[in-house]
């Protein structure tokens, strides 16, 4: 079953470089409807997340099959999205609603299928360097990310309620793959690595190594300047413990991410996905700390109603907690 769920995720992934549609969200032969979901880059918390994720729903229905192919992120999802590539997508929050909004484009023709977690941003360096504020970090080779990633929009609207730019201020280093911002922080080819959210790989292989991480996130008063120039963005809180070493909660600013669908994906469908993610709202959460935010709940509390597909929307009136 291994070898077969691999040579999809491989023919999926082709197709996707060849630029040819392997959405389908339609029965098969067989009568299970395949389902498919662009995430990121092999090594970023979007990829971890998405496999899991699929899986999950996976195990719960029997009659849908959601393929998690990796992509180059947030930006390619929205974009392949739109062309009918996909099925659904991962999208980091400040990227999502730039697409919905229309912000610096025609507003995206996509609707949401349900809310991943909260993106709190902040930069890791080594546990055995001096470094205590993003001031320090100035003029240093930081990572900032893949090109494509959400994440990336996140620290522009960061910096520059500091007024700052990671061009500017920094020797902004960007990535080919999410999973060289971490070996580069340990080796010593960059001082610091930007990311955000909870149980993100790029943090937790940089805090499970000897030299263990230190978190640099704005300071309270940057968080005030940050949330005065850019009142889109939201405080949030990383819980302790939630990285090896931490012990004191991280304040930091962020959006949530989401999981965002296609309004041509039939409404049944959807409805199926919405129950397949509410049944195994358990399961997410003991496979990933990040997958305990992912619940029918935080969706109803963080989404506009007139945001969610009609599907959505349906499961979630059948089960009677309507979005409010």
């Amino acid at each position: 079953m291994e070898r077969i769920v691999a040579a999809r995720l491989v023919l999926s992934c082709l197709l996707l470089t060849l630029g040819l549609s392997v959405s389908a969200a339609a029965p098969t032969d067989a009568g299970v409807t395949r389902v498919v979901m662009g995430t990121a880059t092999p090594g970023g918390g979007f990829q971890l997340f998405g496999q899991h994720l699929a899986e999950v729903i996976n195990s719960e229905t029997a009659d849908l099959e959601v393929d998690a192919v990796a992509t180059r992120g947030s930006r390619e999802n929205l974009r392949l999205l739109e062309q009918g590539d996909i099925d659904i997508g991962l999208v980091e929050g400040n990227a999502a609603r730039q697409a919905l909004d229309g912000i610096g484009r025609p507003p995206a023709d996509l609707k949401v299928l349900a809310v991943m977690y909260p993106n709190a941003g902040m930069f890791v360096v080594r546990g055995d360097t001096d470094y205590r504020t993003i001031d320090e970090l100035r003029g240093k080779p930081i990572a900032f990310g893949t090109r494509a990633s959400g994440l990336r929009i996140l620290v522009n609207d960061v910096l520059s309620g500091l007024d700052m730019s990671p061009e500017r201020d920094f020797q902004q280093v960007i990535l080919d793959k999410a999973g060289d911002g971490p070996r580069m922080v340990l080796d010593g080819s960059v001082e610091a690595l930007w990311g955000a959210g909870i149980g993100w790989p790029g943090f937790v292989r940089v805090a499970d190594s000897p030299v263990g991480a230190r978190f640099i996130p704005p300071s309270p008063e940057q968080v005030r300047r940050i949330l005065a120039r850019h009142p889109h963005l939201r405080a949030m809180t990383i819980p302790p413990g939630t990285y090896r070493g931490q012990t004191t909660a991280i304040q930091s600013v962020g959006l949530w991410s989401l999981i965002l669908i296609r309004p041509d994906v039939p409404e049944a469908v959807a409805y199926r996905l919405a129950a397949a993610m509410h049944n195994g709202e358990r399961a997410l959460a003991e496979r990933l700390a990040q997958g305990r935010y992912t619940t029918l709940q935080n969706v109803i509390d963080e989404v506009p109603p007139e945001r969610l597909h009609p599907g959505v929307a349906r499961y979630h009136r059948d089960v009677r907690r309507p979005p409010k």
